[in-house]
């Protein structure tokens, strides 16, 4: 019987953690009584007659249009998150990737990252990438550092398209090779590319700078390549910095996505790669003519050419990187107009209903509910917009004679058991994820127009270094409905004042009113830190001007011809 190799008795695969949730009765349970509750909200809202005003009647269609179809297809992908990947070749291969005889043999017990990998009875060569662009030193040793100490032999390279030569003395310092290529041309797809052109490795691996690898991500990803069409091994973001309001709401945002969602994927090889965490065959890669550089998103992209190529992908719930999530509002924003986008392409540009796309029936759906997802954002500027016209035009969505009990228990069981299903998932009520999807709809309408227009971003990294700047830049458009829907309010509470009537129109408004004020209140709070910032590098400027200023006393010599610093010539 074979034996673990030194060191990785301990091992406990989040995998079990998972494949329990996803495969839990009670989960299975809780998404039917959604997906009950989801067609019933259907029937309500499309039933003839409810129709109400026609035009706020068609906004709250057609916002809860994306909303249904987008709840139900998750909902189905949810029900298939119980499909474990790992047959029998997996587990095999994992207990024949290290050998023990060998480290033992070699003297290699205490070198963990040069025990040689064996996939099918072949000595598994592997690159190890870390993409740079600007990232503080700190986060980049903290990632390299874990990168060298993978378990299993392995070459780690830095890619660094900020050419700095902090991080190439950085790189050297801890071992890693450095890599400098001579543009930026094709962003981060650009520079894995040019990392593959001068390397040869059978497998390699990709950590953004913030994503920090565990020793056993080898162990508990490579054994999926003794199956010879799996193309890539994706492995889940997690948070280690969910220390602020802003961090958490975008961090808890991508729970369910990566506990359920992504393991439901992989019954219908549609799991995608999310750019870091992530381990390709190189050929896959080859055959599609390498890492996708025509977007910003090269992950999905690259994914769905895999697809159509007839490669398989692998999601693993097992978590094996801790990274960083935005910590700003600029963050925030530019890193969910740079997602939506790539998803808005694939949509416009490479829509997956095509008859062109050489992909199955499943992951077609699979891939058009991805680049659909962020219409999901839009939604709430529609719907924000319906009690404004009940109360300055009493326009109403409903028809007047439904009480309003029963449209409240209908909307409620839509909504309801939603949140129920992620509460099971996270374990508690993240009212930080609800305030971020209510107030990010510009940021999604922005990427809608982008990706009809083709406009370029320019790309964007989380903690990426440079002078604070106020994050009011980046929430003009929430600070203006904010302003709107404060007013509505006061017109709407004026209003049932003088009329003695109340309307669920009021309290919808408010509610909008006090969830986009708290976003505001989070930017305020960034701004002012922002401001003192500024204010204090201004002033060290300012200090090390003076002392710049001031020349240095000579020191004293009874020779002039030696009136030099140091005494010397």
């Amino acid at each position: 019987m074979l034996r673990p190799a030194p060191g990785t008795e301990g091992l406990s695969s989040a995998h079990t953690r998972d494949a329990t949730k996803s495969s839990s009765p009670s989960l299975m349970m809780l998404v039917l009584l959604a997906t009950i509750g989801v067609l019933a909200y259907a029937t309500f809202i499309f039933r003839p007659s409810h129709h109400g005003d026609l035009l706020p009647f068609a906004l709250v269609v057609t916002a809860e249009t994306f909303l249904i179809a987008q709840a139900l297809l998750a909902l189905w992908t949810i029900l298939s998150s119980g499909y474990d990947a790992r047959d029998f070749s997996y587990h095999q291969a994992k207990r024949s990737l290290f050998d023990p005889g060998q480290i033992t043999t070699r003297g290699l017990e205490s070198s963990p990252s040069l025990w040689p990998m064996r996939i099918n009875d072949g000595e598994a060569s592997v690159d190890v990438f870390v993409t740079t662009y600007g990232e503080d030193l700190d986060v980049i040793r903290r990632t390299v550092s874990a990168a060298l100490a993978i378990r299993g032999r392995h070459r780690t390279l830095v890619l660094d398209d900020g050419r700095s030569e902090e991080v190439r003395e950085l790189a050297l310092e801890l071992g890693a090779e450095y890599v400098r290529r001579p543009d930026n041309s094709g962003a981060k797809a650009g520079n894995l590319n040019h990392a593959l052109s001068i390397t040869d490795g059978e497998f390699f691996a990709v950590f953004d700078a913030d994503f920090a690898p565990r020793p056993e991500f080898f162990h508990e990803t490579l054994p999926y390549f003794a199956t010879d069409k799996v193309a890539f091994v994706q492995t889940p973001q997690t948070y280690g910095n969910l220390h602020t309001v802003l961090s958490r709401g975008s961090g808890y945002m991508q729970s369910v996505f990566y506990s359920l969602i992504q393991s439901g994927k992989n019954r219908f090889n549609a799991a995608f790669c999310v750019g870091t965490n992530v381990v390709f065959r190189r050929n896959a890669v080859a055959d599609i003519g390498g890492i996708y550089q025509e977007s910003k998103s090269e992950d999905i992209w690259t994914s769905i050419h895999l697809h159509e190529r007839g490669w398989r992908s692998i999601y693993t719930g097992a978590v094996l990187a801790v990274g960083d999530t935005p910590e700003s509002v600029e963050a925030y924003s530019k890193q969910q107009l740079r997602w939506a986008t790539g998803a808005f392409e694939i949509l416009l540009r490479h829509n997956p209903l095509s008859r062109k796309r050489q992909l199955t029936t499943d992951q077609r759906i699979q891939y058009l509910t991805t680049a659909t997802f962020y219409l999901n954002g839009i939604a709430p500027a529609l719907l924000l917009m319906v009690p404004p016209l009940q109360i300055y035009f009493d326009l109403t969505p409903v028809a007047l004679g439904v009480p309003t009990g029963t449209w409240l228990m209908y909307y409620a069981g839509f909504y309801f058991m939603q949140i129920v299903v992620a509460l099971y998932t996270m374990g508690s009520f993240r009212w930080e994820t609800l305030m971020l999807a209510s107030a990010s709809f510009p940021i999604y309408i922005q990427a809608m127009w982008n990706a009809i227009t083709r406009r370029d971003r320019q790309w964007h990294v989380t903690g990426r270094l440079g002078e604070a700047r106020s994050p009011f830049n980046f929430t003009f458009p929430q600070v203006l409905v904010f302003l709107f829907l404060l007013l509505t309010t006061v017109v709407g509470a004026w209003k049932a004042e003088v009329t003695g009537t109340f309307n669920v129109a009021l309290v919808w408004n408010a509610l909008n009113t006090v969830v986009l004020g708290s976003f505001l209140t989070i930017t305020y709070r960034e701004a002012r830190t922002a401001r003192a910032s500024r204010r204090r590098t201004r002033r060290e400027a300012r200090r090390g001007a003076r002392r710049t200023s001031v020349p240095a006393p000579l020191p004293p010599t009874s020779d002039p011809s030696t009136n030099l610093v140091g005494g010397t010539r």
